[in-house]
């Protein structure tokens, strides 16, 4: 069976956008599966590597942004469905910057 491809777009609600936690979070959860995933500004890109700290860091991506992820792979479908819920759940952030004081 060939690869599968699939893509979703979700809100980065964030406080301070796709900085360094949600970063590393994003991209841990992202090497655990074997598609090739990458995120994009547009759904024209340009596409980065969504494994790649350096990368997603780099964009700097800010909070109202719509994030786009897509995937090839055999476990595309459930690659993207878990980078949406990551960002959906505000990287498991709720309440950690105000928390801290």
């Amino acid at each position: 069976m060939s690869d599968r491809h699939t893509s979703a777009t979700v809100l980065l609600t964030h406080a301070v956008g796709l900085h360094a936690r949600p970063s590393v979070k994003l991209t841990k959860l992202a090497k655990t599966f074997r598609s090739t995933i990458e995120l994009g500004l547009s759904p024209d890109g340009p596409w980065i590597d969504a494994k790649s700290i350096v990368k997603v860091m780099g964009a700097k991506v800010p909070q109202g942004t719509n994030l786009h992820i897509r995937a090839a792979g055999g476990d595309a479908d459930t690659a993207v469905a878990a980078l949406i819920d990551l960002v959906e759940r505000d990287f498991d952030e709720a309440g950690a910057d105000a928390a801290g004081g």
